[in-house]
């Protein structure tokens, strides 16, 4: 699934989980995300290098990270922790936190419902 929040750790939307075991930028190119955030600036983990988005610093092969890498990377994860932080909250429901064992065909409906319930939780 990929999912959109704010720093302040406010689920902007989720989008529907792509089928089988797809890599993250994958999924980032099926979902509308790209293009209904296209005005925002948007931050990923390490799954989303090559798609514009800030990211995380790799290590070089066979060397030491950059002391300036170093910092860089805890900048991103003090902000990005806000948006894990509402992705805990979507596992505040009993079916993401557990493993889906129902027919995968429902599996969507039951997303949307959770996105759904979470927004009503939040008052939008």
């Amino acid at each position: 699934m990929q999912v959109a929040a704010t720093l302040s750790g406010d689920l902007l939307g989720v989008f529907e989980p792509v089928p089988g075991s797809r890599h993250d930028m994958y999924a980032w190119r099926q979902s509308h995300f790209p293009e209904v955030f296209a005005e925002r600036e948007g931050m990923g983990d390490l799954g989303y290098v090559g798609s514009g988005m800030p990211t995380a610093r790799r290590k070089p092969p066979g060397q030491e990270r950059p002391a300036g890498d170093k910092i860089y990377n805890q900048s991103i994860s003090r902000l990005r922790a806000a948006v894990e932080r509402a992705i805990a909250h979507l596992k505040d429901w009993k079916i993401p936190a557990t493993r889906y064992r129902s027919p995968l065909a429902t599996f969507p409906l039951i997303t949307k419902t959770i996105t759904a319930l979470t927004f009503y939780k939040k008052g939008w």
